[in-house]
């Protein structure tokens, strides 16, 4: 992969961190400690979010059969879910290639040269003992702030307690609902509500608590299986409408919508990784302030311009 990652002006030792970050970015973002060069590790920790994550898949198996109904053909769904991937993917080794010509080349050229080791039957006790060692010190240092990042969260969603019992009530009375109706016209030029960007405030915390959150503000109670309850909320979405009688899930605001989360650096245990990986604060923050914007603008293109085409 090092003649296919050059494209992307990295190297083959990109390539695992970057693969392994479709299941989950903060192993993709330690697994860049392999990479020499300083400046090709930060590249490859800036972009390897954009790798969509298995935590996008709710997100994406609530939102694709809404866009395309498997009357339609499922092939038809599995193709914008390959579209989806594809264009995270592209739009990553793009960034990377201008963000590595950015900031230069390395002061003394790096080569991929990798000498085989004779290989010999692991010793289970030694690998034992570095993972528990690895372990603990993930806990101790980024542990820590996703620990206090997940209570200030958890905070803004329950607090001030509401004295009625329905959740989506109460939902809308803590301080999260409350910025969520104050954010309704900024996201409204997307295509979304104030319910819909409670949600996504909520889903900045782990991208799957969207489809939870969207299930207590449409009051949708959980049936047997995922899947009934996904079924049950997308009932929901297709029969909410605007104050004028319009629609609000229509097939752009729903592409306006995955495009958003393809973009949008929504984890911010990956965020206090990137922090401790790259040991500054400036380029954990600047990467989400730059993901997040990037996707607003990339989900703003995406309505308006379908908007003025009439679709």
């Amino acid at each position: 992969m090092d003649g296919v990652m050059a494209k992307a002006g990295l190297s083959g030792k990109s390539f695992l961190p970057l693969f392994s970050s479709y299941a989950c970015a903060i192993p993709g973002v330690m697994a860049t400690r392999t990479i020499d060069s300083a400046k090709e590790r930060l590249v490859t920790i800036f972009v390897a979010p954009w790798m969509s994550c298995s935590a996008r898949l709710p997100v994406y198996f609530l939102i694709v059969p809404l866009l395309l109904h498997e009357k339609e053909g499922t092939w038809k769904q599995a193709l914008v879910l390959f579209g989806i991937y594809a264009l995270g993917t592209v739009t990553a080794f793009i960034v990377a290639r201008i963000l590595r010509g950015k900031l230069g080349e390395d002061i003394s050229p790096g080569h991929f040269l990798l000498e085989l080791p004779p290989y010999r039957r692991p010793q289970w006790s030694y690998i034992f003992r570095h993972l528990l060692d690895r372990a603990w010190s993930f806990v101790r240092k980024a542990g820590t702030i996703i620990l206090g990042l997940s209570i200030l969260l958890w905070a803004l969603s329950t607090y001030p307690k509401s004295q009625d019992a329905d959740p989506a009530m109460a939902l809308a009375n803590s301080a999260m609902g409350r910025i969520g109706a104050v954010i309704e016209p900024i996201v409204k030029p997307l295509g979304f509500d104030g319910r819909m960007g409670t949600a996504i405030l909520t889903s900045f915390a782990a991208r799957e608590v969207f489809v939870s959150s969207m299930a207590i503000l449409y009051r949708v109670e959980e049936a047997d299986s995922e899947e009934q309850t996904r079924n049950v909320l997308r009932d929901q979405l297709t029969a909410s409408k605007w104050p004028d009688g319009r629609p609000i899930f229509t097939p752009l605001s729903l592409i306006s919508l995955l495009v958003f989360f393809i973009y949008a650096l929504q984890c911010l245990p990956t965020t206090a990784v990137v922090a401790r990986e790259s040991n500054s604060w400036k380029w954990a923050i600047g990467q989400f302030a730059f993901m997040t914007g990037f996707a607003y603008l990339a989900s703003l293109l995406v309505f308006q311009v379908g908007k003025f085409l009439g679709f």
